[in-house]
């Protein structure tokens, strides 16, 4: 499911990096690239006795220069720099990985550039990368692998991360059991926390985002919560029951990962629990987890905003990207056309009048912008569960009010501005009520096309650009040049 920041085992000397620093990195890595493949052709021309020493002789070293520039680098970091080179030199970066963090950078790349990467992959490669992962982490990897490699990893599991793998998996993709860790710990409340500190001293290191532990009973039904502030605080010899907390936020995996999102955010969350229908404790959900998935959502919506649809490797050769984007622009093409004739409708009015044919495009443009205005604060709103389909009613007469003010206020200046030029007031009169109904259409389109799509199931998000200037684009100049065409010719 997209870019993941995971657990690393990877030295604290090797930490997530600010965005100059990154620049940095890979500039470097790029120039290193550039003098790597400079020099391998310079020696690749020279002819002599032991010209195939020397070439491998080059070539090693600069790898070599390469791959302890690469080596301290965060699992994200490198993720980051082979989303930023061109397939060829992407590879060769690739292929100077340390093995074992293969399976961490794939879980961080985006789904585009880690198909090309997968592609590149050794079967076996593949199988030890998929080993390296987590049930959870492998569930977000496994629908890009070969089905053969996620056989063979399977088999090599033990029975809990079978259960977990299988477990996790069959989870709709929006679903909180989608998004859910089985990384936890769990604890009695019938021990003292003296027991649980000296459990927690045999783990090399707690689970990432371990703010609570979950308290369970002998058939694993979760009884409550034991924050370890609270934990810290108290003298040893407490039993954990009289200080857990059975006030908390809980999830089932089959909950809307959306829903979860929003809880987090509301209770300023780090971890939460995962049960089943008879309260017994599956797993959790971290904040990372959460942030995930709301930044895949967020770019999931503003490439579905555009008519993409889906994240397209910026490298992608050129039938990848055109198979892409194609779809929305062959819809902006007929509505383009359709726009085209509405204009041809009115030619006998634009050879009278030629000021109509300079006007027209403001009233247009304007009522696109103010109509994806107005779309966006509504998918906006539907992402964030204010709005539901009932509302269109409330939503449209709000938005119609603001349209009204704003056509008639700014369409008023346009008009005087018409009156100036052209000298003509009755074109200035025509070119408010045309600014003023161009804004009442992008108003109700921009309110109206959401919603019904999200009555319908359909993402709110899709295309609605494309849409609302489609028909901003047409029924600005239908409504000015009919306007015209009534009162000035």
């Amino acid at each position: 499911m997209g870019l993941h920041l995971r657990r690393c085992t990877m030295s604290e000397d090797n930490q997530l990096t600010d965005a100059e620093d990154l620049q940095e990195r890979l500039a470097e890595v790029q120039t290193l690239l550039a003098r790597h493949k400079l020099v391998e052709d310079l020696v690749h021309r020279q002819e002599g006795p032991r010209h195939d020493l020397v070439e491998d002789i080059v070539h090693k070293q600069h790898l070599h220069e390469l791959q302890n520039k690469l080596e301290p680098m965060h699992p994200a970091d490198i993720a980051y720099i082979l989303e930023a080179l061109p397939p060829d030199e992407r590879l060769i970066v690739w292929d100077l990985v340390k093995a074992e963090h293969d399976g961490e950078i794939l879980l961080e790349v985006s789904d585009a550039v880690r198909e090309s990467l997968i592609e590149s992959m050794a079967r076996n490669e593949l199988v030890a990368a998929a080993e390296s992962l987590d049930a959870d982490e492998l569930a977000d990897l496994a629908p890009d692998l070969p089905q053969s490699v996620i056989d063979d990893v399977f088999r090599s599991l033990p029975a809990d991360e079978r259960e977990h793998l299988r477990a996790a998996m069959s989870y709709p993709e929006e679903s909180v059991g989608s998004i859910m860790d089985f990384d936890m710990v769990t604890v009695r409340e019938d021990v003292t926390l003296e027991v649980v500190l000296r459990y927690l001293r045999r783990f090399e290191e707690l689970p990432d985002h371990t703010d609570q532990l979950f308290v369970i009973d002998r058939d694993e039904r979760l009884k409550g919560v034991l924050p370890l502030n609270i934990l810290l605080v108290n003298e040893v010899d407490v039993e954990v029951g009289s200080l857990m907390q059975t006030d908390f936020v809980e999830f089932e995996p089959d909950d809307e990962a959306e829903d979860a999102a929003k809880a987090f955010e509301r209770y300023d969350l780090v971890s939460a629990p995962v049960v089943d229908g008879d309260g017994k404790l599956l797993g959790r959900v971290t904040v990372n987890d959460v942030v995930d998935y709301i930044r895949e959502e967020a770019e999931h919506e503003q490439l579905a905003h555009a008519g993409l649809r889906e994240e397209e490797d910026i490298f992608a050769s050129v039938w990848d990207s055109v198979k892409n984007r194609w779809a929305w622009l062959a819809v902006n093409l007929v509505t383009a056309f359709f726009a085209s004739r509405v204009i041809g409708a009115f030619e006998d009015s634009i050879e009278k009048l030629v000021a109509l044919a300079a006007l027209m495009p403001i009233v247009a443009g304007i009522g696109g912008n103010s109509g994806n205005q107005t779309i966006t604060m509504i998918v906006r709103a539907i992402a964030m569960g204010q709005v539901q389909p009932d509302a269109m009613r409330r939503l449209l007469r709000k938005e119609l009010g603001v349209a009204t003010i704003n056509g008639l206020l700014w369409g008023s200046l346009l008009g005087l501005a018409a009156w100036w030029l052209y000298g003509s007031y009755q074109l200035g009169i025509v070119m408010t009520a045309a600014m003023t109904l161009n804004l009442l259409l992008a108003a109700s389109a921009g309110v109206g096309i959401p919603l019904m799509r999200q009555k319908f199931g359909a993402d709110p998000a899709i295309g609605g650009s494309v849409m609302i200037t489609a028909l901003t684009d047409s029924g600005g100049f239908f409504i000015f040049l009919g306007l015209a065409t009534l009162f000035l010719m």
